[in-house]
């Protein structure tokens, strides 16, 4: 008996398209990281991208739970002498909802190469509305 390992190119990718109305930022970015990886299918391989493609509507309708909303800050910088800037999960939610499930997605991803490509397959909107009918996505219940 030997062990499966697929190959690049090899298996045939899938769209998904989740709605994020209500759900939590935390345990919708751990399955959304799970399904980018592959590892929900039986032939995951740890050194090929297997995952699926991931649509995510909603994004601005999001949540956390607790007192984290006042808590939390992202920060980033800029490069230059004082150049860093943090923001609070209001204000991040408010400007830019879509950023706050991607960074959440991309901290639980591998910090390699591959996960560049994993990020890539994720989708994220506002709203409830995308432009990717042509990939006949099927709904992802999480």
């Amino acid at each position: 008996m030997s062990t499966y390992l697929a190959k690049p190119g090899e298996l045939k990718k899938e769209w998904h398209v989740v709605d994020a109305s209500d759900k939590v930022l935390g345990r919708l970015a751990a399955r959304l990281a799970v399904i980018l990886q592959g590892k929900h299918k039986p032939t995951y391989t740890p050194h090929v991208d297997t995952g699926d493609f991931v649509i995510v509507t909603h994004a601005d309708k999001i949540r956390v739970t607790g007192n984290k909303a006042n808590e939390i800050e992202y920060d980033r910088y800029t490069g230059y002498a004082g150049g860093r800037k943090v923001y609070s999960f209001k204000r991040m939610h408010e400007d830019h909802p879509e950023r706050l499930l991607q960074l959440a997605v991309k901290r639980m991803l591998p910090k390699n190469k591959l996960a560049r490509d994993m990020l890539l397959k994720l989708k994220i909107y506002r709203g409830g509305e995308h432009p990717h009918a042509a990939q006949q996505p099927k709904p992802l219940s999480l």
